[in-house]
């Protein structure tokens, strides 16, 4: 059954049981700072420092963060499906778990990049200072997708959308775009599926809704997966 190819788009709700904050909180806050001072270009011309303080500590939580029973379930269906895992978070709670093919829109967090050239990406497991520099002499920045840039995964993510015999959405509200617009490309018969404790009613009638929360809901839609191929 390996040559059926399940593609899970996953967002900030399955990070969250692992007690990493969502990107965007109440008022436009991610953990109680302005978003536009720490996830856009502007932000990181008006204060370096202060973006590289912000992501320092974001990476210092995903370090401490552990991998939950849903990243476990999409790990262990790979014993029978090839699983593609395109994912909004910054993390790498998908690979710690051990899925094999992860696709991060948004960029990884325990990564860092030349500010000149965003080809220019080295492992990054500790704090990045201003006067850090790069290969190419500019200074190092955290290697993240911000508001106003470019997607540079997004064409992988739609091959792997077109490709989908089941198409599984957890943990995110399917209203950030490009992420949201995937779901034009997966192919009109393959099943797909919704995790949310809370579905929001933008999933159309296609979606297999399950209510629960992502460690709960996963497991059980990879129980019927298996079901569906017995």
């Amino acid at each position: 059954m390996r040559d059926r190819h399940v593609v899970v788009l996953s967002g900030a709700g399955i990070s969250a049981e692992s007690g990493l904050a969502t990107f965007r909180g109440a008022g436009g806050l991610w953990e109680g700072v302005p978003v536009a001072q720490v996830a856009t270009p502007e932000g990181w011309r008006r204060d370096v420092g202060q973006v590289l303080r912000f992501y320092n500590e974001r990476r210092k939580a995903v370090r401490a963060a552990q991998p939950n029973a849903a990243h476990a379930a999409l790990k262990d269906l790979e014993a029978v499906f090839r699983v593609t895992v395109i994912t909004q978070n910054i993390d790498d709670l998908h690979e710690r778990a051990g899925s094999s093919r992860v696709i991060h829109l948004h960029g990884e967090i325990l990564k860092a990049r030349s500010s000149r050239d965003d080809t220019m990406i080295t492992e990054c497991l500790g704090d990045i200072e201003p006067g850090d520099r790069a290969a190419d002499g500019s200074q190092l920045r955290p290697h993240v997708v911000w508001f106003g840039e470019a997607v540079p995964m997004m064409d992988r993510a739609i091959e792997a959308a077109k490709t989908a015999d089941f198409f599984l959405v957890v943990g995110t509200s399917l209203e950030v775009y490009p992420a949201a617009s995937l779901i034009d490309y997966v192919p009109q018969e393959a099943p797909k599926f919704l995790v949310d404790p809370m579905p929001s009613g933008l999933a159309d009638e296609s979606f297999h809704v399950v209510q629960a929360s992502a460690s709960e809901g996963v497991p059980r839609v990879a129980s019927q997966l298996r079901a569906m191929m017995a």
